[in-house]
């Protein structure tokens, strides 16, 4: 299919807004098929998922497995929304851009200490509770173990924990990518190592890429090509390269996990993985920032076939549509994200999905005051150099 659509150009809070709630609802609607395959996903629901379901499991999701006891579904977000709407804070609390000891001097405490409602777990309580071992690895590893924060993501397994909900840090850096990677490699530093860490970087290049007036699906994919590095960007150019013959999701789901495939080490059994699965290494990528883009190129930046094909691609496909989400929200604004969906979501999640939005928008104005300022200082002192 051929997309016409048209699109007014977004004011900056609506690209905040836009990523914001784009990435919140691309996790609600791939978290209850998370782990599945394509076919899979089809025959549990009799066809691919165009809107929020309920659990894989139906009301059996207390006890069945291997999920249990996550209320996936029914408009739940999941970590991936929870991290970032925890990262927002700390740029709250900070005001300025982030480093490896910003994560452990505001992230880990917030995960320790701030009550929030988990969705999943029908609960309030703490962020510990609900994220998994490689996000609780930052906690292990800054709170108990003291590590260095510019060195604690090393020995953890290599994944998307870092990546998913690294889109505020694009946003703190709109239309400066290179700056946008550059933050989130650090801020990542913590977290993830190899290529789940290169992964955290490339994707905030890619929500400040499409923060740019004028950007594209081609534009934002050619800055991530520009700065990603070793297996990352050879996984990435595989994609796109595959991406660029589809024109809807249906005929792209297989093709796009062939050309993932060499990259990614997780294996075709995404429940079983590989023995070498989530190693460092400089020649793999993870497998769901260069589908989450591949997906965007597909529906030429259009977010229901971005999100709706990240979704129905299966596997890790809560983050993978996260990301998709974020990247064609910042393009295009919160518009673009059907508003049944987003409004769903944020009643059965009992979440504001605008106020982090809004108050990203106001830090990020205070930091690119500061940038400014920062740049006039060392202008002046430059020229005072050379005269």
């Amino acid at each position: 299919m051929t997309l016409t659509t048209s699109y007014t150009t977004p004011t900056l809070e609506d690209r905040i807004t836009g990523a914001l709630v784009g990435a919140a609802v691309g996790d609600a609607l791939g978290g209850p098929v998370e782990g599945y395959s394509p076919e899979q996903i089809v025959e549990r629901h009799g066809g691919r998922v165009h809107g929020i379901v309920g659990p894989w499991h139906g009301d059996d999701w207390r006890t069945a497995r291997p999920i249990a006891p996550y209320h996936k579904g029914d408009g739940h977000v999941t970590d991936d929304t929870l991290m970032t709407h925890a990262l927002i804070r700390v740029y709250e609390r900070v005001r300025d851009h982030l480093d490896a000891y910003a994560i452990a001097d505001h992230l880990v405490p917030d995960l320790l200490s701030r009550p929030v409602w988990i969705p999943e777990l029908e609960a309030e309580t703490i962020p510990l509770h609900r994220i998994f071992l490689a996000e609780k690895w930052l906690v292990a590893r800054l709170h108990y173990g003291h590590v260095d924060p510019r060195e604690a993501g090393g020995g953890n397994i290599v994944n998307c924990g870092a990546a998913m909900y690294m889109a505020p840090v694009g946003l703190v850096n709109a239309a400066n990518p290179a700056a946008a990677y550059a933050e989130a490699l650090e801020v990542a530093a913590p977290h993830q190592s190899s290529y789940g860490r290169e992964a955290a970087g490339v994707f905030a290049a890619a929500v400040a890429a499409a923060c740019a007036p004028g950007a594209t699906a081609d534009s934002v994919v050619e800055t991530c090509l520009s700065l990603a590095k070793d297996g990352t960007r050879a996984a990435i150019e595989a994609v796109a390269e595959v991406a660029a013959r589809h024109t809807d999701f249906e005929s792209a789901l297989a093709p796009l996990r062939s050309a993932i495939a060499p990259f990614d080490t997780v294996g075709p059994d995404y429940r079983a993985p590989s023995l070498g699965a989530r190693r460092p290494s400089r020649l793999h990528a993870i497998e769901e920032l260069p589908i989450a883009l591949g997906m965007l190129l597909v529906g030429d930046g259009d977010f229901r076939t971005a999100v709706l094909g990240a979704v129905n691609y299966g596997r890790d496909c809560d983050s993978t549509a996260t990301m998709a989400g974020a990247v064609a929200g910042a393009l295009h604004g919160e518009a673009v994200v059907p508003a049944a969906w987003s409004k769903q979501i944020a009643e059965a999640s009992r979440l504001d999905l605008h106020a982090p939005a809004r108050a990203l928008t106001v830090v990020t104005r205070e930091i690119h005051t500061k940038d400014r300022t920062r740049h006039e200082t060392h202008r002046t002192a430059f020229e005072a150099l050379t005269r």
